[in-house]
C-alpha cells in the first residue's frame, strides 16, 4: 500500500474531474480511478467511424457555460474552446405544411421575427414577454444550482426577484407544469411543442409539476446559447485532465474501484487489479447506486443501504441514440427564406410539432412500450466544427426520447435496437427528405448499451429521475442531498445523482470539492483548538 493520499476520486465523469481539479488546485494529492479505458464517462469523444470524432454521451454544453467553472479553472489555457450555437435551435414545420419553421437565434429580435412569420404577431409578442420574465428567473435557477441546496443558499439565490404579483403567485409559477406555462403564454401548438421538447431534455415530461423552470430555461439561451466544444464533447474532459495534471493530480484508467472501506482515520479504496489505495478523502463520482454497492462491499450497514436503494428512483429509461456519419447535412424544406442550412443545423433540431407526440412517447415508456411516433432531437455540429469529420462528410446525432430500458413482453434491445433505429431515421427523413440516403455510417446506442458502456444504470443519462421529488434538497434522497453519506466521514458524492442533477454543468463537482475543503479546514481548526485546550 502506498502513502496516504489526500483524495481519491472514483470515476472520471466531468463532475468527478471538476472536483479533482479544485482539490489539486488547493494543493491536495489526488488520484482519479476510472474503470473504463476512455476518460470522461458521458463527456467523451471517440473515433467510431474512420476520421469521425463521435461523442459517447453529451454533445451540446449549456449549463457549464453559465457556471463560471471554465473561467475559474482557466480551461481555455488547457485547450478548451467553445463555438456558440447560433441559431441555438430550429423547429421545422410539419411535413407537407406550407408555413416556415421557427429559428431560435441568440438575438431575441431575430427570434421574434421568425416566430411572427411562423405563428403570428401575438405569439411573437408573447415570446418577448416570456423571455423578459423567465430570463431573470432562469439566471436565479442557475445561481441555485451553483452550490448545495441548503435553505440559506436557495433563499439568497432567489431573493430580490420581482414579486409584484405576490410571492404566492411567483412560487406557483415555479411549481406549475411546463405545459401549463406554455398554454398561459402561447397559442401556436408547434411553438409550444418546440419549447416543451427543449424543456423535456431534462428528462421529465412537461405534464409534471415543477417543470415550468425547465421550459423557462430557454429564455437564458438569448443571454448565452449552448456551446459546442471544438473537437467534440470530450474536449472539456481533456482540458480538465490537463488542468489536473498541471497541479500534480494523476489519473488511472482501466482499473475501477470495487470496494470502499473506512477505518479509524482514512479510507481504503480497493480496485479491480487488487490495488489498495489509502486516502483521507473519497469523492464518489459514479452513479449513487454504484457508490452504495461499493460501500456495502466495504462493510457499511446493509439494512440502511437497502432502505436508501428502495427510495432512489431511476425511472423507465430516457432514450436511444444514433450516431451517424453522413455525406450531407439534414435539409429541411421549411427553413425560412433568408436563412441557410447552417441556420437549421448549428444547434438543437427540435423535431416535434405537437405535444401529443411527447405525451404518448412518455406514456408508452412507462408501460415498457416503444413510442408510437418517436420524438427526436437532432444535432449536426460538423456544420460549425469541421474538425470532427473528414472533408466532405458530416456527423448527425439523433436522440429519441422516451425509449424504455425494460421492454414489455420479455423483448430485448439486442433484438429490436436496429429496427427502432430505422424508425427514428424514417421520422427524420419525413421532415428532411433525402436524409436517410445520406447516411454512410451508423452506431446505435440503446438504453442497454448506454448502461453497459458508461455505467448509466437503467440507461438514464440523468442517473436518477429529475422529477420534483428528486431535485434540490431531495436529490437523490434527503439523507444524501448534502453530498455527504451519514456515518462515512470523508466520503462525498458528486455527479448527476446529486444536486443539480444531469446535464453538463460541473456544479456538483465544484460543490463536493468545496465541502471537502471546508471540512478539512474545520478539522484542522478543531485539532488545533483541542491541542491548545490541553
Amino acid at each position: 500500500m502506498t502513502a496516504t493520499l489526500d483524495a481519491v476520486v472514483v470515476g472520471s465523469g466531468h463532475n468527478a474531474l471538476v472536483s479533482a481539479c479544485y482539490l489539486a488546485r488547493d494543493g491536495w494529492s489526488v488520484e482519479v480511478l476510472e474503470r473504463d479505458t476512455v476518460l470522461g464517462g458521458a463527456v467523451s469523444t471517440v473515433e467510431r467511424f474512420p476520421g469521425h470524432r463521435i461523442d459517447r454521451g453529451s454533445s451540446a454544453h449549456i449549463m457549464i457555460r453559465h457556471s463560471g467553472i471554465v473561467e475559474e479553472l482557466g480551461l481555455a489555457a488547457h485547450g478548451l474552446r467553445y463555438i456558440d450555437c447560433d441559431p441555438w435551435a430550429f423547429a421545422p414545420a410539419p411535413a407537407g405544411s406550407d408555413r416556415p419553421g421557427i429559428v431560435f437565434h441568440r438575438s431575441l429580435d431575430r427570434t421574434c421575427a421568425s416566430i411572427e412569420a411562423a405563428c403570428g404577431v401575438a405569439d411573437a409578442d408573447a415570446y418577448r414577454r416570456f423571455v423578459g420574465t423567465w430570463g431573470p428567473r432562469s439566471a436565479r435557477v442557475m445561481r441555485a444550482f451553483a452550490a448545495p441546496p441548503t435553505g440559506g443558499h436557495l433563499l439568497r439565490s432567489f431573493w430580490g426577484l420581482d414579486t409584484s404579483d405576490g410571492a404566492g403567485a411567483l412560487s406557483r409559477e415555479f411549481m406549475t407544469t411546463g405545459d401549463a406555462l406554455l398554454d398561459e403564454y402561447f397559442d401556436s401548438e408547434p411553438l409550444k411543442a418546440a419549447l416543451a421538447w427543449f424543456g423535456a431534455q431534462s428528462g421529465p415530461p412537461m405534464s409534471e409539476p415543477g417543470t415550468a423552470p425547465m421550459v423557462g430555461f430557454a429564455a437564458l439561451m438569448h443571454t448565452l446559447p449552448p456551446g459546442r466544444a471544438v473537437g467534440g464533447s470530450g474536449a472539456l474532459t481533456a482540458a480538465l485532465a490537463s488542468r489536473l495534471e498541471s497541479d500534480g493530480g494523476t489519473v488511472t484508467l482501466g482499473d475501477g474501484v470495487t470496494e470502499l472501506r473506512r477505518d479509524t482515520d482514512a479510507w481504503t479504496v480497493v480496485t479491480a487489479s487488487g490495488r489498495r489505495v489509502r486516502a483521507r478523502t473519497v469523492i464518489a463520482g459514479c452513479h449513487v447506486l454504484t457508490t452504495l454497492d461499493l460501500l456495502e462491499r466495504g462493510g457499511y450497514d446493509r439494512e440502511t443501504l437497502a432502505g436508501w436503494r428502495r427510495r432512489i428512483r431511476v425511472g423507465p429509461g430516457i432514450g436511444l441514440v444514433l450516431r451517424l456519419g453522413t455525406d450531407a447535412l439534414p435539409s429541411y424544406p421549411s427553413v425560412p427564406d433568408g436563412e441557410t442550412t447552417v441556420s437549421s443545423t448549428s444547434g438543437l433540431q427540435l423535431l416535434v410539432t405537437d405535444r401529443a407526440q411527447l405525451r404518448t412517447a412518455h406514456g408508452a415508456a412507462l408501460a415498457g412500450e416503444l413510442p408510437p411516433d418517436p420524438a427526436v432531437l437532432a444535432m449536426s455540429f460538423s456544420s460549425i466544427d469541421p474538425t470532427i469529420s473528414p472533408a466532405g462528410e458530416h456527423q448527425v446525432t439523433l436522440w429519441s426520447q422516451w425509449q424504455p430500458y425494460a421492454l414489455s413482453g420479455g423483448r430485448s434491445w439486442a433484438d429490436i435496437g436496429e429496427r427502432e433505429a430505422d424508425r427514428v431515421i424514417a421520422g427524420v427523413d419525413a421532415l428532411a427528405p433525402g436524409f436517410a440516403g445520406s447516411i454512410r455510417h451508423r452506431h446505435v446506442q440503446t438504453p442497454a448499451d448506454i448502461e453497459r458502456e458508461m455505467g448509466l444504470l437503467g440507461g438514464n443519462v440523468m442517473h436518477v429521475e429529475m422529477s420534483l421529488d428528486q431535485m434540490f434538497m431531495w436529490r437523490p434522497i434527503p439523507e444524501l442531498s448534502g453530498q455527504r453519506v451519514p456515518h462515512a466521514s470523508g466520503l462525498y458524492l458528486t455527479g448527476a445523482s446529486t444536486h443539480p442533477g444531469g446535464g453538463v454543468s460541473g456544479a456538483s463537482g465544484r460543490s463536493a470539492a468545496r465541502i471537502a475543503l471546508a471540512d478539512a479546514r474545520g478539522g484542522r481548526v478543531r485539532r488545533l483548538l483541542r491541542g491548545r485546550l490541553r
